[in-house]
């Protein structure tokens, strides 16, 4: 083999690319509530031990990539694209403002906006930190950066309290705590409500995502389960424009199932968008595409969320590999997440339509014929069912013939 001349990578690349097939056109793309962060164009491919392998990308360069690939939404962080020195100031306004332009002019709109409470050092202690300045500092983020969502025409913010908690037992008091970040979301909510009734644009979606480790030692709301809690608390003063933005991942990494996350915000009503990525259970946030580590667990989710009409938002929250090039995040990896998304989003409604499930499903929710006529009688009542029970166990099966197209007579043959 001989060494692939520099010149010669990127179309070896692309010409692989379009040897994998299974790609969507733009505009098949469009049809489906997906979002572009900032963050994940941006990303450069540091992270703590590691240096960055890839060029800074502007936000112009973002929505215009973005908009050739065929993603609708674009959604930012205030301080992705303001720098914290201006936040709140004319030169913000500005800023906003050619945002906007970029928007318009590539077709695209800001679905959401989120405030960064985790980078800047004023947030070491977190946004509910026991210093009255630094909360009533918190509350000026919040709330500006509901304004800047109302400029730009979003429709959702989100918060991750991610640097909510502590390093050391008894640094804090903890339900104090959640009181003063509470404060912070009344503050959001309030401000929103002003903007809203001013500009005649509806409220907010206001959604919070949790995070089981890091960055603190410990988290006060690590899982979506404690936030839906904390949401039900008497906290806030308006619970009702508060709701979830589950990460996949995130609900992944300490070790619990996606699917059942999902399922107890939907019975709660509260799932109003969804951070997309892959990982691993019980190690750190690598943030990987949709697909490339689960495939099967993601069909299974993306079933649960068909069967119960959720069409979005589907936010794109995962980091480019360190090893793709600027190149191959805007013509390989983000193109891919997307197309596997799609994928086992239509792979979902062959479950859903698919008569072999729907049959074992109608049987076990039919049950057995019990014979006895003692309706206390579990042993009886056992053996009607028993046989019953390993249709799981069969629609476990399916849904990987689905998955692997086995059940349109895909074999290998030895």
């Amino acid at each position: 083999m001989n060494p692939v001349p520099v010149d010669q990578q990127q179309p070896l690349v692309e010409k692989l690319y379009a040897a994998c097939g299974g790609a969507y056109t733009p505009e098949q793309r469009r049809k489906f509530f997906i979002t572009g962060p900032q963050w994940a164009g941006a990303y450069e491919g540091n992270a703590l031990f590691h240096a960055p392998t890839r060029r800074p990308v502007g936000f112009e360069e973002i929505i215009a990539r973005y908009a050739e690939i065929g993603i609708n939404y674009w959604c930012t962080h205030d301080s992705d694209v303001i720098p914290a020195t201006v936040l709140g100031k004319q030169e913000q306004w500005d800023i906003v403002g050619q945002i906007g332009e970029a928007l318009r002019k590539n077709a695209m709109e800001c679905s959401m906006v989120t405030t960064e409470t985790f980078f800047h050092p004023v947030f070491a202690t977190s946004p509910a930190s026991e210093s009255p300045s630094i909360r009533e500092y918190a509350k000026f983020r919040v709330t500006n950066t509901v304004a800047i969502g109302h400029e730009l025409g979003a429709s959702y913010a989100v918060y991750w309290p991610g640097s909510l908690g502590y390093y050391t037992p008894g640094a804090v008091e903890e339900t104090e705590t959640l009181k003063w970040y509470a404060d912070g979301l009344n503050a959001a909510c309030k401000a929103d409500l002003e903007i809203a009734a001013k500009k005649g644009r509806p409220t907010l979606k206001h959604c919070m995502e949790a995070k089981p480790f890091e960055p603190q030692g410990e988290i006060l709301l690590p899982t979506s389960d404690a936030m839906l809690g904390f949401i039900n608390s008497g906290l806030l003063e308006h619970p009702e424009m508060v709701g979830l933005n589950p990460e996949y991942l995130h609900e992944l990494m300490w070790g619990g199932s996606v699917r059942a996350a999902l399922a107890r915000a939907l019975v709660n009503g509260k799932l109003w968008h969804f951070d997309i990525n892959d990982g691993y259970r019980l190690k750190h946030d690598v943030d990987i595409a949709v697909g490339l580590v689960n495939p099967l667990d993601w069909l299974n989710v993306l079933v649960l969320l068909r069967s119960h009409d959720f069409h979005g938002p589907f936010n794109l929250d995962y980091k480019p590999p360190r090893t793709t090039s600027t190149h191959g995040v805007f013509h390989v990896s983000f193109p891919s997440a997307i197309d596997r998304f799609i994928t086992l989003w239509e792979m979902a409604g062959e479950v859903l339509e698919d008569s072999v499930i729907k049959s074992a499903t109608d049987a076990l929710k039919a049950g057995g014929l019990v014979t006895s006529t003692d309706p206390q009688d579990g042993y009886a009542i056992f053996e009607a069912n028993k046989e019953l029970l390993t249709l799981h166990e069969l629609i476990a099966h399916r849904l990987v013939q689905i998955l692997l197209g086995l059940h349109k007579g895909r074999v290998f043959l030895l």
